[in-house]
């Protein structure tokens, strides 16, 4: 394993480390593969919420990796993250159980599960339920790891659903709003400081306010809903809202401010317009997350002209005329 991986996972990679590994992914599916088991088994070892036991999760997470580095083969490195992931699963469940065993004062309660997705990154996982999700960066889904009365998941972020068909409803809680489904496809943009939008494939989906179901407003399909500083709006779809899982992204009369938001976002790099008088420009096209983000940049200034600068002591990007 690439010993990078190690740091990057125990925050000891710079800035500009971090970036050059996650762009490397990009290209390389085995190190993405191995980003992504070492992102899983992560979250595994913090489903302690006691401090002490955080800190014995990182380090065994580190110790494992350290282990796993030396071994060769891959049937033997997958072996060994199989056996080490169950390892930490039965020490989970031992926990709960010491903590939550019959006679406690307090009921049991499944584990929560947290799945975040690094900038420039995405994922796919499968619920206890059968549902699949796709997790787009920057984005972090919360979960239990078993279901009773009800499916419920947060959601910072943007994802798309694929819920298994079940009377037991689905709720997805974006602290906006909490959208439930039965067995239904939707996407889910709801990144802190952007407008929340809802998009709905198959199926149906009730939006509403928490604690206000009855409120709540039905999408049919190929519908998307959008919440403005608390104000809704239902508009047809006009643009497929899940090229994302793909890798592709577009644009149609967009503002390069808005544009320049989801690049940062999507290759975890800052990029500052200097100029005002230029980020009101708009532009429609369609990108691909591997292409890299200054060949995006010299694509569209084409249609309106900017200059570009990049500091790459700083790993930031300049716009100006």
């Amino acid at each position: 394993m690439d010993n990078r991986i190690i740091k990057y996972y125990a925050g000891e990679l710079s800035k500009e480390e971090r970036r050059t590994l996650l762009q490397e992914a990009f290209s390389n599916q085995e190190l993405k593969k191995e980003m992504m088991y070492c992102q899983q088994l992560q979250s595994l070892m913090k489903l302690h919420p006691q401090e002490k036991q955080e800190i014995i999760g990182e380090e065994s997470l580190r110790h494992f990796l350290q282990v796993r580095q030396a071994e060769k083969g891959r049937r033997v490195l997958l072996s060994f993250l199989r056996y080490a992931a169950i390892v930490v699963l039965c020490i989970s469940v031992t926990w709960w159980w010491t903590t939550f065993s019959p006679g406690k004062a307090d009921a049991p309660h499944p584990l929560t599960q947290k799945l975040s997705v690094p900038a420039g990154q995405r994922a796919h996982i499968t619920l206890p339920d059968g549902s699949k999700v796709w997790v787009n960066a920057n984005s972090v889904l919360t979960y239990p790891s078993a279901f009773s009365e009800e499916r419920r998941v947060k959601l910072t972020g943007e994802a798309f659903f694929e819920v298994a068909k079940s009377p037991t409803p689905f709720i997805v809680s974006t602290g906006k709003v909490d959208i439930k489904a039965l067995g239904t496809q939707f996407n889910v943009f709801n990144y802190p400081e952007e407008d929340l939008t809802v998009s709905l494939l198959e199926g149906s989906v009730r939006v509403y306010l928490p604690h206000k179901e009855q409120c709540g407003m039905v999408l049919q399909p190929k519908q998307k809903l959008t919440e403005t500083q608390g104000h809704f709006s239902v508009k047809p779809i006009t643009q497929n809202p899940v090229l994302w899982k793909e890798g592709l992204y577009t644009f149609e009369k967009q503002k390069l401010k808005d544009i320049v938001k989801k690049l940062e976002l999507y290759y975890d790099i800052k990029i500052t317009i200097k100029d005002t008088s230029i980020q009101e420009y708009e532009y429609t096209g369609k990108f691909r997350q591997r292409d890299g983000v200054m060949e995006v940049l010299q694509i569209i200034r084409k249609i309106h002209p900017f200059k570009i600068k990049k500091n790459e002591s700083t790993n930031e990007i300049i716009l100006y005329r």
